[in-house]
């Protein structure tokens, strides 16, 4: 498929899942009365509803699903793995941590912007972490240990916060976080997450030359001119600075960053240029859909977004090993 295609055919589907968004809650609103909510005065039932409830909703949900889709990509792309994905070098665990322990200590409940904010200091704190662990000439092995070990204690930590719960609820706000949702978000979540996405996908979507001559092995690449470390750094800032913001708003989202670029490799040729900006529209598409499900299935239980995500992810990820290995000689 042509990259022309494939990107309108993508935008398309993005534009089309995010006035889906706009459209789906349990206030009744029709097309006209939407539209006129979401540009009319905000103090009428309308447009509180566009303005401040549903809106936020689906720009978080394509902000996040294309972080989640580009950092999976360019990861893959990195690692030459297609089995990598975002949390792998611990950011999104980190990440999670600085939220549980936002909501632990009450900051999450004093402070409106606590638990975000605190996230993003995780996220911070975890790519340093793994920065020094991995030192200034480590390789694609040394930066998958070092994130392995930083996810290895910061699922530890996070466990070790939930065990000493001050109460049932304080358990049961934390438990609910790291499911993921995009419920009760608000405009302010998003002009707090979207500096950060900015600048992360500033740093990966150039790497796709990169990318590419890394597929004739690190020497070769090298022998072209790339500068690997200086590619390494720019990989894990941008991917801590998009995974982390998208943390921070709304909560651990798995699979998207897996999946996704497993699904649209075949369609771009299998070349990491093109995968990321597809892929960034492709999670994007994802999350926006599956957030739009979660309002349709089960409206009263709120049901959560990272689960739903997962339910959806990991057959479709089976289904492709499946696949994958049925097709191998």
């Amino acid at each position: 498929m042509t990259g022309a295609r494939l990107a309108g055919g993508l935008g398309a589907l993005v534009a089309a899942l995010w006035a889906a968004s706009l459209l789906t809650g349990p206030a009744e609103l029709g097309p006209l009365a939407a539209v006129q909510g979401l540009f009319g005065p905000a103090g009428s039932p309308e447009g509180l509803v566009m303005q401040q409830i549903r809106l936020p909703r689906a720009l978080l949900g394509a902000m996040v699903g294309a972080s989640l889709g580009l950092a999976g990509a360019a990861l893959q792309g990195y690692l030459r793995n297609p089995l990598a994905e975002p949390g792998l070098i611990g950011v999104s665990g980190s990440a999670a941590l600085g939220a549980v322990v936002a909501i632990h200590t009450g900051l999450s409940a004093s402070f409106a912007l606590g638990l975000p904010l605190l996230a993003l200091a995780g996220a911070l704190a975890g790519v340093l972490v793994v920065l020094a662990l991995a030192g200034p000439r480590g390789g694609a092995l040394t930066l998958i240990l070092a994130g392995i070990a930083l996810s290895a204690l910061a699922s530890a930590l996070t466990s070790l916060v939930l065990n000493l719960s001050p109460n049932p609820f304080a358990a049961a706000e934390i438990v609910f976080w790291t499911m993921g949702s995009l419920a009760d978000r608000s405009m302010t979540h998003v002009w707090l997450a979207a500096p950060l996405m900015a600048v992360g996908a500033g740093l990966l979507l150039p790497l796709g030359r990169g990318l590419d001559a890394l597929t004739l092995g690190e020497d070769a690449a090298a022998a072209l001119g790339i500068g690997l470390p200086a590619l390494r750094l720019r990989l894990v800032i941008g991917t801590a600075c998009v995974v982390g913001a998208a943390t921070a708003v709304a909560g651990v989202v798995g699979f998207v960053g897996l999946v996704v670029p497993h699904i649209l490799r075949p369609l771009v040729g299998a070349r990491p240029s093109r995968l990321l900006w597809a892929s960034a529209l492709g999670g994007a598409a994802m999350v926006l859909a599956a957030d739009i499900a979660t309002r349709l299935a089960l409206p009263e239980r709120d049901l959560k977004l990272g689960v739903l995500t997962a339910l959806v992810g990991a057959p479709l990820f089976l289904h492709l090993i499946l696949k994958t290995r049925s097709a191998a000689p």
